[in-house]
């Protein structure tokens, strides 16, 4: 577990998750950051806690915070790879900082991807309970470009490639045998039959026949961005695979509530991570809702236990 941003809320709900009842006591953990890093006042790790300091938080400023929090993400991998821990979840950085510290990356997804040696990864953003139904999945094909480069960035091979992954995570993490996944349309009405643009018909489809050649997968259409959710909500589909970054976050932060979490999908062991950000402005004054953080945590563990039941 990774304390995240140390100007943030990460060290505040690290500590508060693994002093929760829901949590302690489930299993070890180690928990990497700067020393310095939890406020004060701010009760000490519990026993089934380890801490390894990547060094200390000197209060600098945003150089120094983005170091600490890359050096982070980079020992947890390494213990990750090496077999000396299970799964990571990280608390939220910023990724102002984290360039600002010379990370050529937009975020945690695409430094754990280059760090690890995958091809590719896919974020999922999952709520196993929301407040409209639940639960409620999905699978990202494009993440932290600007909307005016998604068109271009959506291709038959990268919609196929990326929900391959999310499908194996959704296997092997999760658990579900066959699951069924359905797309949301990347214009009005999903394009309307051509009237609203060619992406449904010319990339969206024939990536969801290639896809549904593949055993113990079913893939049940393309459907309009307005109404496609709903599916994953009544329990229709497993997931929802969608075209770019906020026509699927901002349903999906409207009805998680708190127990939404970030999934990184394609690496070799599990990681998950809170679905926000890191709330610099309620940071150490010991207000932080770690509810979300808990969610993850809670979520990693599972992950880790039914892929280990899978090795068995």
């Amino acid at each position: 577990m990774t304390l995240g941003d140390p100007r943030g809320i990460g060290p505040e709900i690290v500590a508060a998750t693994l002093s929760s009842p829901r949590v302690a006591g489930l299993t070890r953990f180690v928990v990497i950051g700067a020393e310095g890093a939890f406020p004060p006042g701010v009760a000490p790790l519990p026993s089934n806690c380890d801490f390894e300091s990547i060094g200390r938080w000197r209060e600098s400023g945003l150089v120094e915070a983005g170091e600490l929090s890359g050096l982070a993400i980079e020992r947890a991998v390494e213990l990750a790879l090496a077999g000396t821990v299970d799964g990571i979840v990280t608390a939220p950085i910023s990724k102002a900082a984290l360039a600002a510290a010379g990370y050529p990356f937009p975020g945690h997804t695409e430094l754990l991807r280059e760090r690890c040696g995958v091809p590719d990864v896919t974020m999922i953003m999952a709520a196993e309970e929301t407040t409209s139904g639940g639960p409620l999945r999905l699978a990202l094909l494009t993440t932290h470009i600007p909307l005016r480069e998604v068109p271009t960035a959506l291709t038959v091979e990268l919609v196929v490639r990326r929900t391959a992954i999310a499908v194996r995570a959704l296997r092997e993490w999760w658990g579900l045998p066959r699951p069924r996944l359905a797309f949301a349309g990347v214009n009005p009405h999903a394009s309307e039959g051509g009237l609203f643009g060619d992406e449904e018909a010319r990339v969206l489809e024939p990536a969801m026949q290639l896809l549904g050649k593949q055993e113990h997968t079913e893939m049940v259409g393309v459907f309009p961005a307005d109404s496609v959710f709903r599916r994953c909500l009544d329990g229709s589909v497993d997931a929802v695979v969608v075209p770019y970054h906020d026509v699927g976050l901002a349903v999906f932060k409207t009805v998680a509530g708190g127990n939404g979490i970030n999934v990184t999908a394609g690496l070799p062991f599990p990681r998950t991570s809170p679905d926000h950000g890191t709330a610099l402005e309620v940071a150490r004054r010991r207000v932080a809702e770690p509810a979300s953080m808990i969610a993850a945590t809670l979520q990693c563990i599972r992950f880790c236990q039914v892929k280990g039941e899978s090795t068995a």
